[in-house]
């Protein structure tokens, strides 16, 4: 006698709990690959803060070519790239990338990731076989800005670049895709879950929430800043201010072609 046939509705019932075991396994995994929201900056500064960048005598940009004049333009070549989130910035750090490669300039590289532990504060201690007193041209992958930090890694002649976004778009596109490692969108059940969550964002965003970041002024975040501040307070245009002051250069997505014209001036 044959035995009984198992219904297929059973075996896809077992697919679906396996599948939903397996994805909390990597959710478990991913939690604790990744460093907490809000360690403090106590925990990731460089022990040897005082110990800066020790350029060599003379920096590339300083000399005058053989056939140049001391007019002549020239390209500047210890660069920090602020590298944001969703802003086209990937096309940007692949450009630096190739102007690197054709110089023979030094970047520095995170410590076996793609990012600068993000998203915990930058600290030199995080760049790949970094010394006290170790000194590079181009530091351009995703970090949490430390200015004081990341200046002490370059020379003083170096120029600080980033690019931002219009915030509602951006948004909108860091909602949809990093949604998934969210989880206080998983309790979204509409179809549309952008329009849910807008209906009442105040039902659903936790501060406290893993990966929450993503959905509250990003870019503020990118930049160092605490993204929960009250748009009325008086240190949210102290630090607008305070990224005039210290970036030669702020690229726009949305005007992309326009800023790489200035890049290159």
């Amino acid at each position: 006698m044959l035995p009984p046939q198992k219904k297929p509705w059973e075996s896809m019932a077992k697919g679906l709990v396996l599948g939903a075991l397996f994805t909390s396994f990597l959710l478990l995994v991913y939690s604790y690959a990744v460093p907490p929201l809000h360690a403090g900056l106590a925990s990731t500064r460089t022990p040897e803060a005082a110990a800066s960048c020790s350029p060599p005598a003379l920096e590339p940009e300083a000399v005058i070519r053989a056939n140049g004049s001391a007019g002549e333009c020239q390209p500047r070549r210890n660069i920090v790239f602020l590298k944001t989130h969703k802003t086209a910035s990937s096309t940007l750090l692949n450009i630096l990338f190739r102007f690197g490669q054709k110089h023979r300039l030094k970047f520095a590289f995170p410590n076996g990731r793609n990012d600068f532990d993000y998203p915990t504060f930058f600290a030199r201690s995080l760049v790949r076989d970094y010394r006290p007193g170790a000194c590079f041209n181009i530091i351009c992958n995703h970090m949490r800005f430390h200015y004081d930090e990341v200046r002490g890694l370059v020379p003083p002649n170096a120029i600080f670049i980033t690019v931002l976004r219009d915030p509602a778009r951006l948004f909108e596109s860091s909602f949809h895709y990093f949604g998934p490692v969210v989880p206080l969108t998983w309790k979204l059940s509409a179809g549309d879950k952008l329009a849910e969550f807008l209906q009442d964002p105040d039902r659903y965003y936790d501060p406290n929430g893993f990966n929450a970041h993503y959905l509250r002024n990003l870019l503020f975040f990118d930049l160092g800043y605490d993204n929960s501040l009250d748009p009325s307070s008086p240190q949210v245009q102290e630090h607008i201010l305070e990224v005039e002051r210290r970036f030669h250069l702020v690229l726009l997505q949305e005007y992309f072609d326009e800023s790489l014209v200035l890049l290159k001036d």
